[in-house]
């Protein structure tokens, strides 16, 4: 059984930037599609990021486009989101997902999820 575990989420001004990670244990995620989900309260869970297991494919929510950077390093079980130029609307809980043989945006087709890490911008 995969268990991931985010770590990273904090408060940040507008404009300032956070790097969330992943870490998997009881297994590796080398043969995982890796997303990026988030929640903002009184919302829905909305598609982030996705990268494919070999790391060479990437997509993203238009809204965060030129913003965020997903990446992967499989040695280490471990998948990050870089976020830059912040903004309040990135508040959320973010969460991580691993999906096997698949790279998708849909929630429902990710297999393991992490417990969130909360993200806040302050304007």
């Amino acid at each position: 059984q995969v268990q991931l575990a985010e770590a990273g989420g904090e408060l940040v001004q507008a404009g300032g930037s956070l790097r969330l990670s992943c870490t998997a244990s009881g297994g590796t995620l080398s043969s995982y599609a890796m997303g990026w989900f988030r929640q903002a309260p009184g919302k829905e869970r909305e598609f982030v990021a996705v990268i494919h297991w070999s790391g060479t494919v990437t997509y993203y929510l238009d809204a965060v486009k030129g913003r965020f950077t997903i990446s992967r390093d499989n040695a280490k079980n471990t998948v990050y989101l870089q976020m830059n130029s912040l903004k309040p609307e990135d508040t959320a809980v973010y969460y991580c997902a691993a999906a096997r043989n698949l790279l998708s945006i849909r929630a429902s087709e990710y297999d393991y999820w992490g417990k969130g890490t909360q993200v806040t911008v302050s304007s």
